[in-house]
C-alpha cells in the first residue's frame, strides 16, 4: 500500500463537504486545532453551499474534492462531517493527479466511501475524527489524529472486553462504517478481505438490519477470509416492537462465532466522543488476551 508524504509544518489542510451541507461558523475548533499544529488552512468552496440535505449538487461537490485532490499545495483533504452523500460523487472523480502526489483523505462514517474506493487503488487514509467533532472529540481521539497524519508511532493498548476473543493476527487494516461497507460490495470500491484485519463500527440501525450487514459478510466471503476483527463503537441502535432479542454486539458475535480468529468488542473508534485515529490500508498487529489488547501500526 503507498503512503502519503507525512504532514510537516507549515502543509496546508483543506476542509471540504463530499456529503452532508455545513456552514463555516462551527469551523473555529477544527481551524484552532490545525493552527496549534503547525498547519495552514485552506476552507474548500463547498462549506456553505446547500441543496436540501447536501452540500450543493453532485457536480459542486465533486468539482470542489478534485480540486484539493489536483492541488500540490494541499497535503491532506478534511471531510468536514458525514451523513451521505459520497457515494454519488465518487464516480466522478479522476484520480490521476491523485496518484502522482498522494494526500491524506481523512474523516469516517460517509466518508468510508473514499477509504474503500482509496484501498482499492492501493492507497492508505485515516479514519479519524472530522471537524464538526472536534469540539467534543476526547483528547487521546484529537492526538491519535495528529499522531497519524505527522507520521510518528500509532499503537493502542486498550483494557480487555469480556467479549473479546483472545489470538495474534497481523495483517492490513480496512473497513470503516458497516453500513457503508455493506453498500459497497459488488461496486468498483468494493474491499478485498483477504488476509486482512476488519474494522466495523455504525449509529442509529435497527438491529436486524445489522445481522442483515453481518450475513452478508459471511456469505460474500468476506468473514471467511480475514485474520481478525476490530468492532468499534455501534451506537444508538435501534429495535422493532418486536424486539430482535441479542444488541448489536451480540449480533456480531454470534455471526462470527464460527472463525476462529482474534476479536476486540468495544474498541474505541466510530460515532462516539473517543474516535480514535486508524490508518486504513496500513499493516497491524493484533494481540488480545485475557487481560489487555493491543493494536500496533507497523
Amino acid at each position: 500500500m503507498i503512503t502519503p508524504a507525512y504532514l510537516q509544518k507549515g502543509d496546508t489542510v483543506a476542509i471540504v463537504s463530499t456529503a452532508r451541507k455545513n456552514n463555516v461558523d462551527n469551523l473555529k475548533p477544527s481551524i484552532d486545532l490545525l493552527h496549534s499544529w503547525g498547519l495552514e488552512v485552506s476552507i474548500g468552496k463547498t462549506i456553505g453551499l446547500e441543496e436540501n440535505q447536501l452540500a450543493g449538487s453532485d457536480e459542486e461537490r465533486a468539482a470542489d474534492f478534485q480540486t484539493q485532490m489536483d492541488n500540490p499545495n494541499i497535503k491532506a483533504i478534511w471531510c468536514v462531517r458525514g451523513g451521505y452523500g459520497t457515494v454519488r460523487i465518487i464516480d466522478l472523480l479522476d484520480f490521476t493527479k491523485f496518484k502522482e502526489s498522494p494526500k491524506w483523505i481523512v474523516g469516517f462514517s460517509d466518508v468510508t466511501v473514499l477509504h474503500n474506493h482509496l484501498n482499492t487503488m492501493g492507497y492508505k487514509s485515516i479514519h479519524g475524527i472530522m471537524p464538526i467533532t472536534v469540539p467534543r472529540a476526547t483528547k487521546e481521539a484529537v492526538e491519535s489524529m495528529r499522531i497519524s497524519l505527522f507520521g510518528e508511532q500509532l499503537s493502542y493498548d486498550i483494557p480487555s472486553d469480556p467479549m473479546n476473543r483472545c489470538g495474534v493476527a497481523t495483517g492490513e487494516l480496512v473497513g470503516g462504517n458497516l453500513s457503508i461497507l455493506y453498500s459497497l460490495f459488488g461496486s468498483q470500491s468494493s474491499i478485498d478481505c483477504s488476509d486482512k484485519i476488519l474494522f466495523i463500527e455504525d449509529l442509529d440501525e435497527y438491529l436486524y438490519h445489522v445481522d442483515r450487514m453481518m450475513m452478508n459478510l459471511r456469505r460474500n466471503g468476506c468473514l471467511e477470509s480475514i485474520k481478525g476483527i476490530l468492532v468499534g463503537a455501534m451506537s444508538t441502535m435501534k429495535d422493532n416492537d418486536i424486539p430482535w432479542g441479542k444488541n448489536a454486539l451480540q449480533i456480531i458475535d454470534d455471526v462470527t462465532k464460527k472463525y476462529n480468529i482474534p476479536i476486540i468488542f468495544n474498541f474505541p473508534a466510530g460515532h462516539i466522543r473517543d474516535n480514535r485515529a486508524l490508518i486504513l490500508g496500513n499493516v497491524v498487529t493484533i494481540d488480545v488476551n485475557s487481560t489487555k489488547s493491543t493494536v500496533v501500526f507497523e
